[in-house]
C-alpha cells in the first residue's frame, strides 16, 4: 500500500498479526510449490517485498524487487500505478513469481507482469497474500473485502516514538 493509500472503513479493517502473516506466507509458498517452480521471486515494493522475501526464503529461491508506486491522476479520482526504475535483469530467461501483499483491481500486478515480461522472463505467475477485489492472481492466501492493516504498517516512527499510522486513523472516523 502506498503512502497515498486511502482506506475505506465501510469495508472494515483486517488487522494482520505477525503469526498470521508467517503462517499465510508459509501456506502461500506451499500452494505455489504444488503447481509452479519459480527460479526467482520478485516482490513489488514496498509492501510486497516482505511477503516476497519470506516466500523466496521458503522456496529457497533468489529474491529481487521492483518498485511500483501509486500516483493520483489529475482528476484525483483514481490512483494509477507507475513503475519506478527497471525490472531486475536477473529475470531474463527465467520462471518468475511476482509477489504483492494485496490485489484489488489488478492494476499494479498487471504493470509488474508487463515489466517482467518485457525484461525477458520465460514465464510469469503472480501471488498475493490477500485478494481484496475482482482481479484473480494465480495464487492468493486469503480473500476479503476488508482494508488490510499489515503488522509492519500499523505504526510509524514519529519524533522517536511509535505512533498509530495516520493513514488508518484518519479513515476510521
Amino acid at each position: 500500500m502506498s503512502s497515498q493509500y486511502k482506506a475505506d472503513p465501510s469495508k472494515g479493517y483486517f488487522q494482520v498479526e505477525w503469526p498470521l502473516f508467517g503462517e499465510l506466507s508459509r501456506a502461500l509458498a506451499l500452494k505455489v510449490a504444488r503447481t509452479y517452480d519459480p527460479e526467482i521471486v520478485v516482490g513489488i515494493a514496498t509492501a510486497g517485498v516482505i511477503p516476497g522475501a519470506v516466500i523466496a526464503a521458503i522456496l529457497d529461491r533468489d529474491f529481487r524487487s521492483i518498485l511500483i508506486t501509486r500516483r493520483t491522476d489529475h482528476s484525483r479520482v483514481r490512483q494509477t500505478p507507475a513503475v519506478l526504475g527497471a525490472a531486475p535483469q536477473e529475470v531474463g530467461g527465467r520462471r518468475v513469481l511476482i509477489v504483492d501483499e494485496t490485489c484489488d483491481s489488478g492494476d499494479t500486478l498487471r504493470l509488474a507482469v508487463a515489466a517482467i515480461v518485457n525484461a525477458g522472463a520465460k514465464e510469469v505467475r503472480t501471488a498475493v497474500s490477500f485478494r481484496t477485489g475482482a482481479y484473480e492472481p494465480d495464487y492468493h492466501g486469503l480473500e476479503t473485502e476488508s482494508v488490510i492493516v499489515l503488522p509492519w504498517d500499523r505504526e510509524i516512527l514519529v519524533d522517536g516514538a511509535l505512533m498509530p499510522n495516520p493513514k488508518y486513523e484518519a479513515n476510521a472516523e
